[in-house]
């Protein structure tokens, strides 16, 4: 019979169903005291920051000459910017469209030509100023030209590559106006997205004298090559700007003294009896679809309509922009002969 004293101890050995298990011995003393600290980021190798650390060192013992920034300092993130993709580029179609462009001296990257076109005063003109210009002509054939075009574009032999649009800021359009002694008149849309209609709109303002148009940077269109196209070459000759903030700058203009009209279905006030468009005036458009905002409504000056007849439902944004222009062009036509 064993002595008390041989007894083994308790908890030494665990039974289960494998049999007697030997404990750890102490060995997981470690887990319960913790973790050691953890090193610092550029004290690890496999770290950035210890890369970076390590290629200090190296560019200090060859004999560097610059000061490598410290490798424990914090980096401040780098905005990693794309190259520019011939995607990003627009195409003017048309003769008209390629004519107004090259007129206007802007910024053209390549001509192309469709094979055996058919010359007119236009083409022959068009050459003369891409030649002078030393500007790269290409001859396609049409399905290529249709393909770079666009199939449901009619581009008439000929098409521009422009590189994406330079817009204006709106502050600076009515600076240059009010200092060339003119009228301020400037279209502004709100929530339009028909590249078509743009076009329209900054043809119309070409037509009846304004001086610009502004496009919000966020939910409206931009100047496309369909609007390009629909400007008939007006986009050449009258500048775009885009607002970071529609209803801000609706605010700037009005601190100018521009009198802000807003173009609505359901307007106030009658488009003739609009006497106070001989000012300075800025039209606000909306969809055809919502129309105005709720905040570019609030501070506009006045909200006017158009009178149609009953049985038509809503005008274009367009030829909507196209009728008010018009009656704003008699008004100042008629105060100018008093």
């Amino acid at each position: 019979m064993k002595s008390p004293g041989n007894k083994p101890r308790a908890g030494a050995v665990r039974k289960g169903r494998k049999g007697p298990q030997v404990g750890s011995g102490g060995q997981g003393r470690q887990a319960l005291e913790g973790k050691k600290p953890t090193p610092k980021a550029v004290d690890r190798p496999y770290h950035p920051a210890g890369k970076r650390k390590a290629a200090n060192e190296r560019f200090e013992a060859a004999g560097g000459r610059k000061k490598a920034p410290d490798a424990s300092a914090p980096q401040r993130p780098q905005t990693r910017r794309s190259p520019k993709s011939s995607d990003e580029s627009e195409m003017v179609t048309g003769r008209n469209s390629v004519l107004e462009a090259l007129r206007a001296k802007i910024p053209v990257t390549t001509l192309y030509m469709a094979a055996r076109i058919e010359f007119d005063d236009r083409v022959k003109e068009i050459l003369q100023i891409a030649t002078s210009r030393g500007i790269p002509m290409l001859e396609v054939m049409r399905p290529e030209l249709d393909r770079l075009a666009g199939f449901d574009s009619v581009h008439q032999g000929v098409a521009l590559k422009v590189p994406p649009y330079e817009y204006a800021h709106p502050m600076e359009l009515l600076e240059k106006t009010v200092s060339r002694g003119q009228v301020p008149l400037f279209v502004a849309l709100d929530g339009i997205t028909d590249p078509r209609n743009l076009g329209a709109i900054i043809r119309s303002v070409a037509a009846f004298g304004g001086q610009g148009v502004i496009v919000p940077q966020r939910r409206s269109v931009g100047l496309t090559a369909s609007a390009w196209k629909t400007s008939a070459g007006a986009a050449a000759r009258t500048p775009v700007a885009m607002a970071s903030n529609l209803t801000q700058t609706i605010k700037a203009f009005k601190e100018q003294g521009v009198f802000v009209l807003g173009l609505d279905g359901g307007g106030d006030t009658m488009l003739p009896d609009l006497q106070l468009a001989r000012e300075p005036v800025l039209i606000v458009v909306g969809s055809e679809g919502k129309g105005l905002s709720r905040l570019v409504t609030e501070n506009c000056d006045a909200v006017v309509s158009i009178p149609i007849s009953s049985g038509t439902e809503s005008l274009n944004a367009g030829i909507a922009t196209s009728v008010t222009l018009y009656e704003i062009s008699k008004l100042r036509a008629a105060s100018r002969r008093k």
